[in-house]
């Protein structure tokens, strides 16, 4: 994936330079001066066209035909567009175009644009698209009017081609109203393209600052406006934003990205909103006096507020605990609450589901869980694995979940030969000392005696598919696991 891409702005000039060189690189510097205010990284975007040949012979100079007299009347040269890009590598800005024919295309080759962008117009031009993927130059593509199926088309020619792209929403109306934005598909490119960078170019109001602030929040990591600088002769269209109006653009998306936590991938939990909790929780009190080495009930017990610093809260209380000093009626209770494996397997259980979940992968009803815990559960964060046993015959299908930062320890197969395709997430396997990155979709196969190990960083899910497994056939290169039987290494679910 490209540097670029992920948190882009991307400024738009299209004509907005109005056939001026001068009043571009002024719209440049404006932009330039808002990156800088925010610290964020942006692209200025051109447009590239050899109107010679672009428009057709028979029109030019026609007022008639839409476009046709705008595009005319803003006309740069070769040598002009040379200039604007210059201009925008000077600001520390990154130089974009949009091409619409190949010469175009040559243009982004030959002036060192960082990166080419496709029109909505253009998205479904396969002799540009074409062109375009030979440059390797990462790409941007717009959707605006495209349906599920023509994306997925457009998908698949830059995929086969080994393209760096992304893919933006756009509703391609200038400007287009709030009723037909449609936000919402955001979420399913992210779902149905998850290897790549989704983003939302907009078209609507430019005073709106709601809908970047919901497109972020449904995942989008490019946003895109029009721009443009209006003076005593030019007046803007009603899509595009001036300075004023694209600085308070980056202000609401990057208050959306501190809303939303963008750079933290699980959820974090403060100090202050802890403190804030504890003191409306419950806590645990004494309706007697107790004895060290009691054993405490519902019936010994009551809860109420407030509840202490270290004080046990009334969700962490169980039957069956323990004192371990004595207590005075109405005293709150501060007793540590007790680490078993049944609490341990519960919470793994949970996480695993909740890894489930995420994927989207339903299991039915039908399987067996096993707990690979080669050190104890009290380790099994560190080291081990949840399988999931769905088909064991002439042929094998198991699920494997990897939890956050655990590892399988190296071993090996006499019996089974099996074969590893990565569903979630990531994992690093190393087969006979080769270490292997993988990422949703590849493949892993392991031959019979084939020493092998597993660990994931953010967490994964994968297929196991293989030849009948044995029980008794994973033969551990450390002798301490080794010599485990496997009833002291497995814990068993049949539900969960």
């Amino acid at each position: 994936m490209s540097k670029y891409f992920n948190d882009l702005y991307i400024f738009e000039m299209a004509n907005s330079h109005q056939g001026s060189v001068e009043h571009g690189i002024d719209i440049i510097k404006a932009m330039a001066k808002i990156a800088r205010k925010y610290n964020i990284k942006a692209a200025v975007k051109l447009q590239f066209r050899n109107l010679d040949n672009f428009i057709h012979k028979d029109y030019k100079g026609r007022t008639d035909v839409k476009h046709i007299p705008r595009f005319e009347s803003t006309r740069l040269s070769y040598e002009e567009f040379s200039q604007l890009v210059d201009a925008i590598h000077e600001e520390g800005l990154i130089a974009m175009s949009t091409p619409f024919d190949e010469d175009g295309v040559d243009w982004c080759m030959d002036m060192g644009v960082d990166i080419i962008k496709i029109a909505s117009c253009s998205s479904l031009d396969w002799p540009l698209l074409d062109a375009v993927s030979q440059t390797r130059k990462p790409i941007i593509i717009s959707t605006g009017g495209k349906t599920l199926s023509d994306i997925d088309k457009i998908y698949n020619f830059f995929t086969h081609r080994g393209c760096d792209f992304a893919l933006l929403h756009c509703i391609a109306e200038y400007p287009a109203p709030k009723e037909r934005l449609q936000l919402d598909f955001i979420d399913r490119l992210n779902k149905r393209y998850p290897d790549i960078t989704i983003g939302y170019s907009g078209h609507e109001d430019p005073n709106d600052n709601t809908v970047p602030m919901l497109a972020i929040a449904k995942g989008s990591k490019i946003l895109e406006r029009h721009v443009g600088l209006p003076t005593d002769t030019i007046t803007l269209n009603a899509y595009s934003m001036n300075p004023e109006q694209a600085d308070r653009w980056v202000a609401a998306a990057e208050d959306t990205k501190l809303i939303c936590g963008m750079k933290k991938k699980d959820k974090y939990v403060s100090q202050e909103e802890l403190d804030s909790l504890l003191s409306l929780m419950r806590g645990v009190y004494l309706r007697h006096d107790v004895k060290e080495g009691d054993e405490l009930n519902l019936e010994d017990v009551y809860f109420a507020m407030p509840c202490h610093d270290k004080q046990m809260t009334s969700g962490e209380f169980k039957d069956g605990m323990v004192v371990t000093k004595d207590y005075k009626a109405d005293e709150a209770l501060y007793e540590k609450k007790k680490v078993t494996d049944i609490n341990l397997v519960r919470s793994v259980v949970h996480d695993a589901k909740g890894m489930l979940y995420e994927a989207g992968i339903a299991l039915g009803n039908d399987f067996e869980v096993e707990l690979s815990h080669h050190y104890g559960m009290k380790h099994f964060r560190q080291t081990g694995a949840i399988i999931i046993n769905i088909i064991n015959r002439e042929y094998c299908k198991k699920l494997i979940i990897v939890l956050p930062g655990q590892n399988h320890p190296s071993h090996a197969h006499r019996v089974k030969e099996e074969t590893f395709q990565l569903l979630y997430g990531d994992l690093t396997v190393t087969k006979e000392g080769v270490v292997t990155h993988m990422k949703p979709g590849d493949m892993q196969t392991v031959l019979r005696g084939e020493y092998h190990s597993f660990t994931s960083v953010n967490g994964a899910i994968f297929e196991e598919i293989s030849t009948t497994a044995m029980k008794s056939d994973s033969y551990y290169q450390e002798a301490k696991i080794s010599r485990l039987d496997p009833i002291e290494r497995k814990t068993i679910l049949k539900k969960w």
